[in-house]
C-alpha cells in the first residue's frame, strides 16, 4: 500500500483550485498529489506530517506542501469523539506548476514566484506578519470569482515569494529518500500511537505494528521522521497536555497522568524541553 495519490478535481476552466473544507476532522491518511498546496488552517488542532517532519499544528497556521510531497494532518482525539462539537476548517489553494511555466511567468517581475515554486518542494511554514496578511487574503479569495480570483492568487504568491518569514519544513536530500512504500507502515504507526499515547506504550508493540524488530523499527522511524519514537510520543503527549491545561482547566498533576506520563518530574522535564516553558510558565503566558 502506498501513500494515497489524490487527483485534485478541477474543471477545464480552472488553472488552479480554491477549496474550503468544513469537516469533523482533517484528512488524516498519508497522501500526496501533483499539485502544490497552500493550506490555511482556519480552525483545527493536532499533529502534522509533511515530507518527513512531524510537528503540532493549530488554527491560524499556513503551510505550503510541495508537489508529490507525502503529508497528513491528524486532529487531536477530541475531534473524533462521537458527540464532538469540534470542527476542522481550512482553506486550500491547489496549483499545478505546469500551468505556471508559460512565457508570462518568465517575465522579470515573475522570477520571485518561479523561485517560490522551486523552494516549495521542501515544504514551507509561513510565520510572522506575513501569516497575518495571508490569513486575510485567503479569506478574501474564497469570495472572488473568475479573473479577480486569478489576480488574488497571484497576489498571494507574490506576498509569499517576497517574504523572508518562511521556515523550510524538510530538506531536499530527505525528500529524495522518501519512498512510496513507507506509507503503509507510517500510517499504521501514526494511527496506533495517536490512539494509545495516553496509556503506556511499549516499543515492542509499536514495532509489531510495522512488522519490524524493535532495533530495525527505531532506525527506520528516525530515518523517515528525523525523530526518535520516544520523542514523537512525548511531543504528542505534551501537545495534549497543553490542551488539557488551557482548555480543560486541569491541574498540572492531572494533566500529567491524563496525557500518558506516570511521573510528574519527568512530565515537567519533557514539558520544558519541548515548549521551553514549565507548565506553570505556559499557563501564565497563555492567560496573558
Amino acid at each position: 500500500m502506498k501513500p494515497l495519490y489524490f487527483k485534485i478535481p478541477k474543471t477545464d476552466q480552472e488553472s488552479f483550485r480554491v477549496q474550503v473544507d468544513h469537516l469533523p476532522h482533517m484528512y488524516d491518511k498519508l497522501h500526496y498529489h501533483e499539485e502544490l498546496q497552500i493550506i490555511y488552517i482556519v480552525r483545527s488542532r493536532g499533529t502534522r506530517f509533511i515530507g518527513g517532519d512531524i510537528s503540532k499544528f493549530k488554527g491560524g497556521d499556513i503551510f505550503v506542501v510541495g508537489s508529490n510531497m507525502p503529508h497528513l494532518f491528524k486532529n487531536d482525539e477530541k475531534y473524533y469523539q462521537e458527540d464532538s462539537q469540534f470542527k476542522a476548517v481550512s482553506i486550500s489553494i491547489f496549483l499545478n506548476k505546469k500551468a505556471f511555466e508559460s512565457d508570462f511567468f518568465s517575465l522579470p517581475e515573475m522570477l520571485p514566484i518561479k523561485e517560490f515554486f522551486k523552494n516549495a518542494d521542501r515544504g514551507i511554514e509561513i510565520v510572522g506578519e506575513t501569516r497575518k496578511v495571508l490569513q486575510v487574503k485567503m479569506r478574501e479569495l474564497t469570495k472572488a470569482e473568475g479573473f479577480e480570483k486569478f489576480i488574488r492568487v497571484l497576489m498571494i504568491l507574490n506576498v509569499i515569494s517576497q517574504s523572508k518569514e518562511q521556515v523550510f519544513i524538510s530538506s531536499m536530500k530527505y525528500l529524495r529518500t522518501l519512498k512510496d512504500s513507507d506509507g503503509e507502515k507510517l500510517n499504521a504507526v501514526f494511527e496506533y500511537i495517536m490512539k494509545n499515547f495516553t496509556e503506556s506504550i511499549n516499543l515492542h508493540e509499536v514495532a509489531e505494528v510495522a512488522n519490524m524488530s524493535v532495533s530495525a523499527f527505531c532506525r527506520y522511524f528516525k530515518s523517515r521522521t528525523r525523530k526518535t519514537v520516544i520523542q514523537f510520543i512525548n511531543e504528542i503527549r505534551i501537545g495534549y497536555a497543553c490542551t488539557l491545561l488551557t482548555e480543560e482547566d486541569m491541574s498540572v498533576n492531572e494533566a500529567c497522568f491524563c496525557c500518558g506520563f506516570n511521573n510528574v518530574s519527568n512530565f515537567n522535564r519533557q514539558f520544558k524541553s519541548i515548549t521551553n516553558l514549565t507548565p506553570s510558565q505556559y499557563l501564565k503566558k497563555f492567560k496573558n
